[in-house]
């Protein structure tokens, strides 16, 4: 149901036609569907040890009046069995599982039997306060769980072609399309943490269902009037709250309702909530041809990656609020840059994307994909990061308030479990990141191994994609099934290049007039097994932060090609602060079977302080004291897979 916006955007390539084969990525994919997708589901089911229980499906059974008891767990607790679902309806593409599929087929009977007659379907209020829904919006996430609801119902018809829990969820969107509008009688009410906005635009486009796009604009648009609308909610409930004593006034910024989204300039507030409904907007400014919407957006993106953003992808500085500061504030020691936000900035690039066709956007796909985004997860899929750091002294975790959300081991399970599924279905959806098309066109957006089909020009036609990306840079494409059709295929540069190279069928080719938009663009009559290779020359090198950026003067941290590199306690020494690396320092990349499974290390000769030269003294006379050091680094998503200990990315500068 997905029409040409206003840009012309790009087509999504189905997931389906999409098969990864990645000495690097496949062994992610593998693990989120062998190992994440069941831990989980023991997880959701209170099966595993040594963590606080879920309660999910206890919760669901509850409402459905399969079972007694009280509701357990946080207000949102239902979403956590919507982004399982829909992580296993991307993975039943990916690797179809008759034994999982009914797994979550007896899931969605729950939901059914737990709807209420008029459609509406939220655990805690069936069950715990069955007549306060839609009275506290600001707080307690009921438009946010129906939105991963609505999600995970689109992804599982897409999956299966089953309707069921598409029209549970479809009954539940017209619930609430009753509810909330600009009609007389209507709340003039929008979610505390966006979400529906976006699904209900995944709903329109999997129905047709133009109410479905209607209600999301209006969510939207509805955002920041005065008077506001939680203040509103707050007198009706008499000054009571969900969480704490405090008047909703002082989240304006918190929630983005400060002023109406389209006033809206810079990324504020919780950073999650933010990336969601940048989301949405550029869903809906593309569903609508709203070029008004679309310039917001781009002043929100501009404002993120060029001032608000992480050298890994990470957005949201501070743990008060989970939450965006302002422009340049990029603490390292206090970070909260949670996975989610990672995965939703992922998403508002995507949409991104697809409307302007500029590899601005693929490239910060790919910084978070690789960084943040894997950072989140233990390599054995089994223990996650919430918090994402960019330095960790474990004794300042365990002891200094300031710094208790900074975790120096990932943890099983979490009370606020929203990063685990979220990787789940990140990774289980990730063939439909790396290609998109339109009628004469195919872009390559990520370089990872495997094949896709495509229909160009009436005609279908294979690419398979031949990398060891993100270890070497070298990329290999051979058209299959083309004859005598012409289109054009656009490889991404990526920002992080300095040179490259362009093959084709083994000739060497121009690339500087073939470059728009980030795109190096091979305009040609394509036949079956012509061959395209790229060799991006990949070598490490030391990146500065703008000056702005305090608290990054005078330091530098390691990047190759999308890797952003750190420094372990365990590869180099205690007290990592107090390593220096000179300007001009030879960096030597070296790929080392034994780290991990294999991954690259990067080694440079460097300096440290002399410790032994102090006695009991707390101050000394200023005197350089220092030897040399050989420095270590490995890839940042790998910290934290061998024992506990230091670890820091930016790495004091010696001139």
């Amino acid at each position: 149901m997905h029409r040409d916006d206003i840009r012309g955007a790009l087509r999504d390539i189905p997931l389906e036609n999409v098969q990864i084969n990645s000495e690097f990525w496949s062994k992610y994919m593998d693990l989120a569907i062998d190992r994440v997708i069941p831990y989980q589901w023991d997880a959701l089911n209170d099966n595993l040890a040594d963590t606080e229980p879920s309660c999910a499906i206890k919760n669901l059974r509850i409402a459905a009046g399969l079972e007694e008891g009280e509701f357990y767990g946080m207000v949102f607790q239902d979403s956590d069995i919507a982004k399982w679902l829909e992580a296993v309806a991307y993975s039943l593409i990916v690797r179809p599982d008759e034994t999982l599929e009914k797994l979550a087929d007896s899931v969605i009977d729950l939901l059914e039997k737990a709807q209420l007659a008029d459609g509406y379907l939220n655990t805690y209020y069936i069950v715990k306060e069955p007549g306060k829904r839609w009275t506290n919006l600001w707080e307690c996430h009921e438009l946010y769980c129906a939105g991963h609801l609505i999600e995970a119902a689109v992804a599982y018809n897409k999956a299966t072609g089953k309707s069921k829990f598409l029209e549970i969820m479809s009954r539940f969107a017209d619930h609430i399309d009753s509810v909330f509008g600009p009609e007389q009688g209507k709340l003039k009410g929008y979610p505390g943490h966006q979400e529906i906005e976006l699904a209900l635009v995944k709903l329109y486009r999997a129905t047709g269902e133009s109410r479905y796009l209607r209600l999301a604009s209006f969510f939207i648009d509805e955002r920041g009037k005065d008077p506001y609308y939680f203040d509103i909610e707050y007198e009706k409930r008499g000054g009571k709250n969900h969480w704490g004593d405090r008047h909703p006034s002082g989240s304006r910024d918190y929630n983005q309702y400060h002023r109406p989204v389209r006033d809206q300039k810079k990324a504020v507030g919780h950073a999650v909530r933010a990336v969601y409904m940048y989301t949405a907007m550029a869903d809906i400014a593309a569903e609508t041809k709203d070029e008004q919407l679309l310039e917001v957006c781009r002043k929100l993106w501009n404002n993120i990656v060029t001032k608000q953003m992480y050298i890994t992808g990470g957005i949201g500085s501070t743990r008060h609020g989970e939450a965006f500061t302002f422009d340049y504030d990029l603490p390292n020691e206090t970070v909260y840059q949670e996975t989610c936000a990672s995965i939703g900035l992922i998403f508002f690039a995507n949409r991104m994307l697809a409307i302007e066709k500029n590899s601005m956007y693929a490239d910060v796909i790919e910084q978070a994909l690789y960084n943040s985004v894997l950072s989140g997860m233990a390599l054995d899929g089994e223990s996650f990061f919430y918090v994402n750091p960019m330095e960790v002294w474990p004794e300042a975790s365990e002891k200094n308030p300031d710094r208790s959300h900074i975790k120096s081991v990932r943890q099983k399970w979490y009370s606020c479990a929203c990063c685990p599924p979220n990787i789940a279905r990140l990774l289980t959806s990730l063939g439909s990141y790396i290609y998109s098309s339109s009628h004469d066109a195919i872009y390559i957006h990520q370089y990872i191994g495997g094949e896709a089909k495509f229909n160009i020009n009436g005609a279908d036609i294979t690419l398979m994609q031949e990398t060891q990306y993100p270890w070497d840079g070298t990329i290999k494409v051979k058209v299959k099934g083309a004859d005598e059709n012409r289109f054009s295929l656009c490889l991404r540069r990526p920002a992080w290049s300095r040179q490259v190279e362009l093959y084709i069928n083994g000739e060497e080719s121009s690339v500087g007039s073939r470059i728009k938009d980030g795109y190096i663009y091979v305009d040609r009559t394509w036949n079956d097994g012509d061959t395209v290779e790229m060799r991006l020359h990949m070598t490490p090198e030391l990146m500065h932060a703008n000056p702005e950026s305090r608290h990054n003067a005078g330091k530098a941290v390691i990047q190759m090609g999308p890797l952003v590199f750190c420094l372990e306690e365990f590869d180099n020494c205690k007290n990592l602060p107090q390593i220096s690396i000179p300007h001009n320092t030879k960096l030597q990349a070296v790929y080392d079977n034994s780290l991990l499974g294999g991954g690259m290390i990067v080694k440079c000769q460097g300096y440290r302080t002399n410790e032994d030269s102090w006695g009991k003294e707390l101050y000394r006379p200023i005197q350089v004291d220092e030897k040399s050091f050989c420095i270590k680094a490995i890839p940042y998503f790998m910290w934290g897979n061998r024992e506990k200990g230091e670890m820091l990315v930016w790495i004091r500068q010696k001139r």
